[in-house]
C-alpha cells in the first residue's frame, strides 16, 4: 500500500513538474515579447486596433467566423499559404501580442484571413458585397450570406445613402430600395481591413542553414 501511494504521488509530481516546465518555458519565450520599433521610421509594430476595428473584432467573434477561417500563415514547406497569396511571410508570435483574443482557428473551410486587409482587391465595397451576397464576389463559395448585418430600406426622395451597396441586378434590392450596412457591418469590415501583417520582423525571416566551410567547393567540383 505504501509503495502504491509513493508511486502515485511520484508520478503526479513528475507530470506536474513537466506541465509547469512547459508553461514556464513558453512564458519565458513569448511572454516578454514587445512591439518592434522600426530602426528607420521609429514606428512600433504591430500597431493597436482602432476603436472601430476593435468593435469589429467582437462582431467577428460573435458571428463565429473563426469556425471557418484561420488567422495564421504557415511558412513555406508547411503548406501553400504564401503561394496562395494569403501572406508574404509566415506568422510569428509577435503578430498577436496586441490582441485580446487570438483567432488562430483550426478549420479552413474558407481562406485564411490574417492578411485580408492587404489584398489589393479587398476594399470596403468588396467586403460589404461579400458579406451581403457572397456569390457576387466569389462565385461558387460556400460562405453563408450575412444579410442581417444590412438594412434594406426604401429610398426617400433626395436622401439616398452614400453608403448604399452597389450590387449587380441579380443581387440588387427591388427598385426604389437600397441596401445600407448597419453599424455592426461597418465595424466588422473595419476589422477585416485592419488584418495586415506585411511588416517583416527579424524572427520572421526564413531560416537559412549555414554551409560548412569547404562544402560548397566539394559540391561544385573545384
Amino acid at each position: 500500500m505504501k509503495n502504491g501511494l509513493v508511486l502515485f504521488f511520484g508520478g503526479f509530481a513528475v507530470l506536474a513538474l513537466s506541465w509547469a516546465a512547459v508553461l514556464l518555458s513558453a512564458h519565458n519565450q513569448f511572454g516578454s515579447l514587445a512591439q518592434y520599433k522600426d530602426p528607420i521610421e521609429e514606428t512600433l509594430h504591430p500597431a493597436p486596433l482602432t476603436g472601430l476595428a476593435d468593435r469589429g473584432r467582437l462582431v467577428y467573434q460573435d458571428l463565429g467566423c473563426v469556425s471557418c477561417h484561420t488567422q495564421q500563415v504557415r511558412r513555406d514547406g508547411f503548406g501553400g499559404d504564401i503561394a496562395r497569396q494569403w501572406g508574404v511571410r509566415q506568422s510569428v508570435a509577435r503578430d498577436y501580442i496586441r490582441e485580446q483574443t487570438v483567432f488562430l482557428g483550426h478549420s479552413r473551410i474558407g481562406p485564411d484571413l490574417r492578411n485580408a486587409g492587404a489584398r489589393a482587391y479587398a476594399n470596403e465595397e468588396y467586403f460589404y458585397n461579400l458579406l451581403y451576397a457572397p456569390q457576387s464576389q466569389a462565385p461558387g463559395t460556400n460562405m453563408p450570406a450575412y444579410d442581417f448585418l444590412f438594412e434594406v430600406r426604401k429610398i426617400r426622395p433626395g436622401q439616398a445613402s452614400p453608403h448604399a451597396l452597389k450590387l449587380s441586378s441579380k443581387y440588387a434590392p427591388p427598385a426604389g430600395y437600397e441596401v445600407v450596412p448597419t453599424p455592426r457591418a461597418t465595424a466588422l469590415v473595419a476589422y477585416l481591413r485592419s488584418l495586415n501583417d506585411s511588416y517583416e520582423y527579424p524572427e520572421a525571416r526564413p531560416f537559412v542553414a549555414e554551409v560548412p566551410k569547404g562544402e560548397a567547393k566539394k559540391e561544385g567540383g573545384h
